[in-house]
């Protein structure tokens, strides 16, 4: 009797890690093929805000923002807009002699979305674009160009490509590669089948109007991107992703700010399950819109570096402890997610310091599951990632393909 409960539970894990795995399979494979962006249907030069909020961002926020100020777009038409929110004085003096808008904010509770909607309110200028960075992303300089492009084809909402700009330790790597691996599956492998990319929190563009009016009902400590990008495919707009437009993100150095962002991450995560599956569900039924399913869909995937965990102790399991053909099938899906990865990896991550990185994926599980463990009440603060100006020295020069 016992033995038969423990191969129903088998049976019933099998098969939610099983769809775990295939709908990832699935994005991937698609994802080795280009898709086909609309055609711009004029040559206008639209002006652009460029967001870029902070939260004690000193170390970084200065070299950044001069480097945005290099863009190859003709200057009048876009303003690098700095939010700064418990930034030094000193940082503020710096910032203040730069040709930007410095908005400084004073926060009683400090997130992403109240920063830019004091920004928002404050800013009288009329834009056609607003671009959203976080204070450590660098653009490549033909970004706004690009996005101009992707607009003047009729889009509305936009997601570069963003990439590694420090690989300097294992979990930098390993962090690249686990963005990397987003971008294929869940932004190019999903516009290959005509359904919308995924939003990342930075190197978005939005219509300005829309995003002005949107972000009126924004309000939320973790998920912001999460956040927007319902209320995007609520409204039925397809996000366009562009994977030649290039943003650079600083990618976390070690163990405890791995532990942290995930922790972040997987909250918000579950959050957003809660809040949007059943409206989802009911607007696939009444309103066709499979867009929005299947972002609620995403939602209980199970993260990928606990899948792979999960997978390999299954199949270790299973070798001593089950059947033949049992062990047969947790080794053919642990074979498959494998494979997912390596079928989405970049070309260019592919040498021996990503080999070497690799054996932190015990590491990296290990805190992926005390993350689980603690994420009790992680969406109901503000979790902020700190970033270093050693990385900005570090960017990666390496053309990304």
């Amino acid at each position: 009797m016992i033995m038969n409960y423990l191969i129903y539970l088998n049976y019933i894990i099998y098969v939610i890690i099983s769809f775990s795995t295939l709908y990832i399979f699935v994005f991937a494979v698609a994802g080795l093929f280009n898709f086909r962006q609309k055609k711009p249907k004029d040559d206008l030069q639209r002006k652009f805000a460029i967001l870029i909020p902070g939260y004690k961002e000193d170390s970084v926020v200065v070299e950044v923002a001069k480097e945005a100020l290099k863009q190859d777009y003709p200057k009048h038409l876009f303003d690098i807009i700095i939010i700064a929110d418990g930034f030094h004085q000193q940082t503020i003096e710096k910032l203040s002699v730069l040709d930007l808008i410095l908005i400084e904010v004073e926060l009683e509770f400090s997130t992403k979305s109240r920063a830019l909607n004091a920004a928002l309110r404050s800013l009288d200028k009329k834009y056609d674009i607003a671009i959203i960075l976080d204070a450590d992303n660098l653009m490549e300089k033909d970004f706004l160009k690009k996005v101009n492009t992707s607009f003047a084809a009729g889009n509305k909402v936009v997601q570069g490509h963003r990439v590694a700009k420090n690989m300097d330790t294992s979990y930098a790597i390993l962090d690249a590669a686990s963005e990397e691996i987003n971008n294929h599956i869940f932004r190019k492998g999903h516009r290959v089948l005509g359904l919308s990319s995924a939003l990342i929190g930075s190197a978005m563009a939005f219509d300005y109007e829309y995003f002005y009016n949107m972000m009126k009902k924004v309000e939320v400590v973790g998920g912001f991107d999460k956040e927007i990008e319902i209320l995007t495919l609520e409204k039925k707009i397809k996000i366009e992703y562009l994977p030649n437009a290039f943003v650079y993100d600083e990618k976390v150095p070690n163990a405890k700010v791995f532990s942290t962002q995930r922790r972040r991450w997987l909250s918000a995560q579950i959050h957003f399950f809660g809040k949007s599956f059943i409206p989802a569900t009911r607007d696939l039924f009444l309103k066709g819109n499979f867009d929005l399913f299947n972002k609620a869909i995403q939602f209980i995937l199970i993260p990928r570096i606990l899948l792979l965990g999960i997978l390999f102790l299954s199949s270790i399991f299973s070798l001593f402890f089950a059947t033949t053909i049992i062990t047969i099938q947790w080794l053919l899906l642990l074979t498959l997610c494998i494979l997912t990865f390596i079928i989405s990896t970049p070309l260019y991550m592919y040498n021996m310091k990503t080999v070497v990185a690799l054996l932190k994926i015990p590491s990296g599980f290990y805190h992926m599951f005390i993350s689980l463990l603690k994420i009790k009440g992680a969406n109901k603060k503000f979790i902020n990632t700190k970033h270093t100006y050693n990385a900005f020295q570090k960017k990666s020069k390496k053309k990304v393909n």
